[in-house]
Order: C-alpha cells, then sequence, then structure tokens
C-alpha cells in the first residue's frame, strides 16, 4: 500500500468554536452539519457566517441527509428515532428503529431512488466496551424498515455511488473501508473489502469523481484520498483528530473537515468548545449521495 503522494499542509479554517461538528453535508451552496452537545443543526457559508437551522430536542443530533422532495431527516440516534422535518419547521418521526435495536444509531445516507440507508445499532457491546458489532438498516420509500448487513466493526460514515449501485460504509475498528452492490429492492450483496487501511480509522466518508474516498481519521488527525487498490492518494494534515469530510463548494472541488480535539467518549461535548470547520481545496469533485 503506497504513501500519499501529496499532502496539504495548511487547511483553512472556516469556522470555530463548536461544540463538536459532526456529519457534515454540502446542501443549497452551504456547508450544513450537526453541533452535538448543542442539539443545532448548522449551516456555514463559505466565508464562515454561520446559521442555525433548527434545534433537535436531542442534544446528540448524530446525522443527517435529505430525502428526494427536500425534507430534512435527522438520526436522533440515542433516542432511536429518523426524524423528519416538515414544511413547518416541526420534527416528526420518519422511522422508528428501536425494535431493530437499543443501541444508539449513528450515520444516514440517502440514495437517488429515496432508499434511506443508517447504520450503528447492532448487538449490546461486550463488558468494557463502548459499541457492539453494527449494522445498517434499510427504510423503503414506503415506509418499510429493515436489517440489510451486520457484523459492522463499528459502523461510520456511508456513500452511495451515482449509478446507486454500491454502498461503501467505513469500519472505523476494522480500519478498512467496506463496499456492498445494491440490489434493485435496495438489499446489500457481495460484501467485500474496498480499501484496506494499514494503521487508518476512518470515520466520516466522501466520495469523488474520480471513484475515490476522501475519509477522516480521528487518531491520526488526517484525512486521507484512498483508492479502491488501497493506494492512498493525497492527505490533508489537522491540529486535531478529523472525525467527518465532505466536498462541496461552488465547483464541488472543496473538501471540508469537521474537526475537534478528542478527550474520549465521556468529553465529546466538552464546553471548550474545540471543534472547527476546516477547508482545503482538492482535483476532483465530489459526487454520489450524500451530496
Amino acid at each position: 500500500m503506497s504513501s500519499p503522494e501529496s499532502a496539504t499542509k495548511n487547511p483553512n479554517i472556516i469556522t470555530e468554536g463548536l461544540a463538536f461538528g459532526e456529519s457534515p453535508r454540502w446542501h443549497d451552496g452551504r456547508l450544513w452539519l450537526c453541533n452535538w452537545g448543542t442539539g443545532e443543526i448548522v449551516a456555514v457559508n463559505e466565508d464562515g457566517k454561520s446559521e442555525v437551522m433548527l434545534t433537535v430536542p436531542a442534544v446528540l443530533p448524530y446525522s443527517i441527509d435529505w430525502l428526494p422532495d427536500g425534507q430534512l431527516l435527522v438520526v436522533s440516534g440515542r433516542e432511536g428515532l429518523l426524524l423528519r422535518q416538515e414544511a413547518d419547521g416541526t420534527l416528526v418521526t420518519h422511522a422508528d428503529l428501536r425494535e431493530l435495536s437499543r443501541n444508539p444509531w449513528n450515520e444516514i445516507v440517502v440514495d437517488g431512488r429515496g432508499n434511506i440507508y443508517v447504520n450503528g445499532g447492532g448487538p449490546a457491546p461486550a463488558p468494557g466496551e463502548h459499541f457492539g458489532p453494527g449494522t445498517i438498516v434499510l427504510i423503503t420509500p414506503d415506509g418499510t424498515a429493515r436489517k440489510v448487513a451486520e457484523d459492522i466493526a463499528f459502523a461510520n460514515g456511508m456513500v452511495v455511488t451515482p449509478d446507486n449501485g454500491t454502498l461503501i460504509i467505513a469500519e472505523s475498528h476494522a480500519r478498512r473501508l467496506t463496499a456492498f452492490d445494491i440490489a434493485a429492492d435496495g438489499s446489500l450483496t457481495n460484501r467485500r473489502v474496498w480499501a484496506d487501511l494499514g494503521n487508518d480509522y476512518p470515520d466520516g466518508i466522501t466520495l469523488d469523481a474520480e471513484g475515490c474516498v476522501w475519509y477522516a481519521d480521528v487518531p491520526n488527525r488526517h484525512c486521507i484520498r484512498v483508492h479502491e487498490s488501497g493506494a492512498k492518494l493525497d492527505r490533508v494534515e489537522v491540529d486535531r483528530g478529523c472525525f467527518a469530510c465532505m466536498l462541496g463548494g461552488a465547483d464541488g472541488k472543496t473538501l471540508f473537515i469537521a474537526a475537534a480535539e478528542w478527550r474520549g467518549f465521556e468529553h465529546m461535548v466538552s464546553d471548550a468548545r474545540t471543534g472547527q470547520v476546516l477547508s482545503a481545496a482538492v482535483s476532483s469533485p465530489g459526487t454520489g449521495w450524500p451530496s
């Protein structure tokens, strides 16, 4: 597995003072993200101006995405609910995931056909551990929810290719990206290692138009662009943990990074407010979903 050929050393700080930014999404010309610990969903312009778009009752809105009709979805992970924002701004339950697992849910991606994939959940963790093996749940446009994958080693970021044919997920504890073929009914088949990442721990991910994936890495404090072969092609180094990344901007060639100091699960929403959104120019625009 090759080392990165180039590195962007000094990304720009777009905004700072977040409690803990997660799940960045490029939507309607701005970067949206969850500000964990405050319950806020925030939208940030490229010049750093931010706006609170809504506040979720849960202090940890884990992840966001949009239905094809533009309605916002929010994973209220600890409550086991997928919420939907109505036209009047109110939040209603789109899907109740508690019967599928009592453990917290994490990331969401909505594909181009309106199928919703949410990961996390799974069986109870072993004694002394924070997470057990994760699952992926499919929620179809008719509202039916079912498990489509199991035994995910700490389920994190997910992307779907622009042809709706492949789902890629970050298995953080296995230090790899894993791919599935997506069947016509949304089921996941042909599970395989998409890229072995060596000593890296992938968290949030984003897909580019050349078929490569950028992944954020908390302990190694960087974002890496990786090819399906496992070749690491580019790197952005940061002075704190990188939790998620998203390609966006006017031409799609800006890598946005949600970063914060990591002091353990017990201090994820510290009053220190070390959360930042950073940006770096890259060579290939984003594609696929989330978009």
